[in-house]
């Protein structure tokens, strides 16, 4: 399968799957989690592996890299403040939305 459409889909969905490795992490340091928690984290680790993979045979390299980071990095963060009661502030959810513009920058210039 191929096309722009399936590969940036597969970056997207990598994306996502960055964020299940610092949750899983996170969720292994509660109580009746760890085992659950780290298998979880490696499974997406493995899972966003393979679709970043897939997604870079036809999306560039640093472009590829760097929606995946930022989709992780922003996602994480949100999880973080919504879950876990993460330090919230403006200079924060600034910062994190600069991510987010920078993403949506590398996918217009693609």
């Amino acid at each position: 399968m191929s096309g722009a459409w399936f590969n940036w889909s597969c970056l997207v969905l990598a994306g996502l799957l960055e964020i299940g490795w610092p949750l899983g992490f996170k969720l292994s340091q509660m109580p009746g989690w760890r085992l659950p928690g780290i298998v979880a984290a490696v499974v997406a680790m493995a899972l966003s592996g393979f679709f970043l993979w897939l997604a870079q045979r036809e999306i560039p390299m640093g472009t590829a890299y760097a929606v995946w980071t930022g989709i992780g990095a922003a996602g994480t963060f949100l999880v973080g403040i919504w879950f876990f009661g993460d330090a919230a502030s403006l200079g924060r959810y600034l910062g994190a939305g600069l991510i987010i513009a920078g993403v949506i920058t590398l996918k217009l210039a693609q």
